[in-house]
């Protein structure tokens, strides 16, 4: 690989072509391997032929900065006047002129409506992007026949982004026969072969018969092996005809088409329980967002009836929120695996109106909550304040401030949401539709996020194996859907044996010799974490299911965290250690339930119990205190508030603020010893620390240094005191700050 990279012709190619500097993350990104040939293939196809193609990369594989790169270098080429990328929803208009932009600001000017993608063709814009509505308009409209008409011999390549949706219908064939020097190129994740072909007026078309060869693929089981995407964890939850475990639910799924009996009020209730119940576990306690997937709006509704009822009544306090309209194939009654994009998110203005009466209300009641919930003013009176709500609802996923959203087919496909990594299903979906609906789970985040779980409340299984192997291969199903429960269980049980001889007691961790030795330690415990991480997700676990007691793995955690303080501690900042470099994966153990106000909780109970034994009570403080990673820069604080604090409280309704005030004084006697050591200015340390909560991001070496008072160090010493100060800082912020609520 290095020989053929670094080739000085390969690599100047690379640096000058093939890197992007994404102005939004201020970021270079590299075209990894399968971007590169892809878009080698497709300018090779333009310069060399007038025919088309397709490149076939799997979904949340980069499609996007590929076929952004293949456009701009396009618009480069003197022969080639124009090249318009075309997307099919409205949104995924703004979506991907946004995300050109990031690419290369200014790139792209949005076309709101047709007269403005009119002008764009008939002026010197070189790269546009728009919707296939819009464009169908243009060249079928009388009123812009006559400036259009003069393009029709012009060299123009399209580019038609998720090429499986909308490129079968009458459109297709209009744009061909309208212009007579195009190329079309079509990008998918999920390509139309035979076999999952859907018929219409034109008949049963393919991705090929469309636009001929592939000329790229990178397939799912690609993606996976490359770490791009995650694989999915799959549970079919219902009535089965197999053991006993914790997803055999008393919910009808088997070889049932009645729809008297899939929308009975009793299995929806029990499906919602089923949810409320194992959302948590699925979500490692809504550090992530789900999607739930429902065969139509009519049962959609019931189903938010039923979690707004629950939530009522107490039994859970999760954030729901829905958004559908009319599509007129909305219940997928042929299960043909299209998932059909309602119309109103699309180019039509009033496809609102195709919604009956009652599901309109029903919907704005839903909007109301939503705009409760986050101080919003949505509703259905126009198809604009509707394209504002799908956008917010969007962002808001993305920010995981909604627990479930609730859809029939909008999001389904082209909506990429990190955070999400549950997919609840009660519908029927095939092909491209259900590897489209599975792959909004499966993007890369952080450690904690281990793989895609899909929840499935009908019989799927036949179906999800067709998809995996029409889009990879039959031996590919274990490549891409995670093992059974109790092939983790084992992986976990032979990992605590390679722990344990290690360690093979809790208190040898303390007699290791080298940092090598640590370092081996460090390394069995991580891997126990990454297994336990991944059994967490499966309704049917427990501790009790594994060889390892859950205090050992507490007190081995404990072991671990002390090791990361060592690393991490000012103590060795003269000596390199080789812990200094290790990922800790910390996400992996940290619970958001566990923080500072839970532990005033627990100090409440203590101060009640002083009549009785609060040996318990105490030992599980200082438990937390010893193995919750946010809680471990706190043990000083609050070990010295319940022996010095605590005793003179006589009510224990004055912990709380008691608490308050001591801390408060902690942190201020803390700060002004941080600015008095390092000789920092009080306000703009203050400032930094501000700017370092609002935008999440530690402060950089420069700006830390910019809070020094008088002379700045020499060169030689400024990475070292840089270093210095933003360590402190940052600890400051982990010790009064972060995991308080």
């Amino acid at each position: 690989f290095t020989t053929d990279f670094l080739e000085p012709c390969h690599i100047s190619k690379m640096i000058c072509k093939y890197i992007v500097l994404n102005e939004t993350s201020k970021v270079l990104m590299v075209l990894r391997p399968y971007q590169y040939y892809a878009v080698e293939a497709l300018i090779d196809r333009v310069k060399n032929s007038n025919k088309n193609g397709y490149i076939w990369h799997t979904t949340g594989s980069g499609k996007t900065l590929t076929s952004f790169k293949a456009s701009q270098i396009l618009t480069g080429l003197p022969q080639i006047k124009k090249v318009v990328f075309v997307v099919d929803r409205k949104d995924l208009d703004y979506q991907t002129s946004t995300e050109f932009n990031s690419f290369s600001k200014g790139s792209i000017s949005g076309t709101n409506n047709t007269k403005a993608l009119v002008k764009q063709f008939t002026d010197d814009t070189k790269l546009i992007v728009t919707t296939i509505q819009k464009l169908n308009t243009a060249i079928s409209k009388k009123q812009y026949l006559d400036q259009m008409e003069k393009l029709k011999d012009e060299r123009i390549v399209f580019i038609f982004d998720e090429c499986h949706r909308s490129q079968f219908g009458e459109t297709h064939n209009r744009i061909k026969a309208f212009f007579n020097n195009i190329q079309l190129f079509g990008f998918t994740g999920t390509p139309i072969f035979a076999d999952n072909a859907v018929k219409n007026e034109l008949g049963k078309r393919t991705t090929k018969e469309l636009f001929g060869e592939c000329l790229h693929k990178y397939v799912i089981t690609d993606a996976i092996r490359d770490e791009n995407v995650l694989k999915f964890a799959v549970e079919y939850v219902g009535r089965y005809k197999r053991k006993d475990t914790a997803t055999e639910v008393d919910i009808e799924v088997e070889d049932i088409d009645t729809k008297e009996l899939m929308d009975s009020p009793l299995r929806l209730d029990k499906i919602a329980d089923y949810i409320i119940a194992n959302h948590p576990r699925k979500t490692h306690s809504q550090a992530f967002t789900a999607m739930f997937c429902i065969n139509s709006v009519d049962t959609l509704i019931k189903y938010y009836d039923i979690f707004q009822h629950k939530k009522t009544a107490g039994e859970h306090s999760l954030k729901i929120a829905t958004i559908f309209s009319y599509a007129a194939n909305e219940d997928d009654a042929d299960a043909n695996g299209f998932i059909p994009e309602e119309l109103s998110v699309a180019e039509e203005p009033k496809a609102l109106y195709g919604l009956n009466v009652h599901t309109r209300e029903k919907l704005d009641e839903c909007i109301s909550h939503y705009n409760q919930l986050f101080d919003t003013k949505f509703s259905t009176r126009d198809s604009e304040t509707f394209y504002n709500y799908y956008n917010d609802i969007s962002k808001k996923v993305k920010e995981k401030k909604i627990d479930i959203l609730f859809v029939v087919n909008m999001f389904l496909t082209g909506f990429d949401s990190p955070g999400l990594n549950t997919l609840y299903v009660d519908k029927n979906l095939q092909y491209h539709g259900l590897i489209q609906a599975y792959s909004r789970t499966n993007r890369i985040l952080d450690e904690k996020k281990s793989q895609g779980n899909i929840v499935v409340f009908r019989n799927l299984k036949d179906a999800t194996d067709e998809a995996i192997t029409l889009f990879s291969n039959k031996e590919a199903i274990e490549e891409i859907v995670m093992q059974p429960y109790e092939d983790y269980v084992a992986k976990f049980n032979n990992a605590f044996d390679e722990l344990t001889k290690i360690t093979p007691t809790v208190n040898s961790v303390n007699d290791l010799q080298s940092e090598e030795a640590e370092l081996a330690f460090v390394k069995a415990f991580r891997e126990l974490m990454r297994i336990k991480n991944i059994l967490t997700a499966f309704a049917d676990f427990d501790m009790n299911s594994v060889e390892m007691p859950e205090q050992l793995f507490e007190d081995y955690k404990s072991k671990y965290l002390d090791l990361y303080d060592k690393a991490k501690s000012n103590d060795q900042k003269e000596k390199v250690s080789i812990l200094e470099d290790v990922d800790f994966e910390l996400e992996l153990i940290h619970r958001d339930e566990i923080n500072v106000s839970y532990i005033i909780q627990l100090l409440i109970k203590l101060k009640a119990n002083t009549k009785k034994d609060t040996t318990q009570v105490e030992k599980e403080i200082f438990n937390l205190l010893n193995t919750e990673a946010p809680l471990r820069s706190k043990r000083e604080l609050i070990e010295k508030f319940i022996q010095e604090n605590l005793p003179v409280l006589q009510n224990t309704d004055d912990i709380p603020e008691a608490f308050e005030k001591f801390w408060n004084k902690e942190q201020q006697t803390a700060f002004e010893q941080l600015v008095e050591e390092e000789n920092l200015s009080a306000d703009r340390t203050e400032k930094i620390i501000e700017d370092f909560l609002y935008a999440e991001r530690e402060p950089l070496r420069d700006e830390v240094l910019e809070l020094l008072k008088g002379d700045k160090p020499s060169i030689l010493l400024r990475k070292k005191t840089g270093d210095r100060i933003l360590g402190k800082v940052v600890s400051f912020v982990e010790k009064f700050i972060n995991g308080m609520r």
